[in-house]
């Protein structure tokens, strides 16, 4: 699949280029899926399911408290790894042929986790900005920095683009470019 939409885009697949591929008849490819849009919606799953195992793992108190400058918060590590591993998904998915529901799934899934862990042990009075903008901005933030990785070819190792990723996060884009608060 993930072949095939780097040459083709997902819509320009059909069951027969997959049964090619994968060197199966067409029996055994609808035996597993009921057609190529849900071999893709699995795919997606099965990455957004290690993506919530990870999520799991955080400890909302430690995500709270958490302010070194000079290492990354493990989460982010973890979730760099995981995509490293399965780049070539990756990078496609979340690419120009890809899959631009994936990207909301994405999304979502940040906002919900930024939430869970963070948003729901603050008071909300000391909010600067409303709160569906800031979900907004960080989901958004957090793919781009994603994507860009992944189509740079994933240059940084994981631990040095979740250093750059929690900077930015804990640091805000202001002081990433440098300016330090009065």
């Amino acid at each position: 699949l993930t072949e095939l939409m780097e040459k083709k885009g997902f819509e320009g697949i059909t069951v027969r280029d997959l049964t090619q591929k994968a060197e199966i008849n067409r029996g055994t490819f609808y035996l597993h899926y009921h057609d190529k849009y849900d071999l893709l919606e699995q795919s997606e799953a099965e990455i957004l399911i290690e993506i919530q195992k990870i999520a799991q793992e955080i400890n909302p108190l430690d995500f709270m408290n958490f302010n070194r400058e000079d290492e990354p918060f493990p989460f982010i590590i973890n979730l760099f790894e995981l995509f490293q591993e399965n780049s070539s998904f990756m990078k496609v998915i979340l690419g120009p042929n890809g899959d631009a529901s994936f990207q909301g799934k994405l999304k979502d899934f940040i906002k919900q986790t930024f939430y869970q862990n963070i948003m729901s042990k603050i008071n909300k009075e000391n909010l600067l900005v409303p709160v569906d903008y800031l979900f907004a901005y960080v989901s958004s933030a957090h793919l781009g920095v994603i994507q860009h990785w992944l189509e740079s070819g994933m240059e940084k190792s994981p631990h040095e683009i979740a250093m750059i990723l929690s900077r930015i996060t804990f640091l805000g884009p202001r002081n990433a470019l440098g300016f330090k608060q009065n």
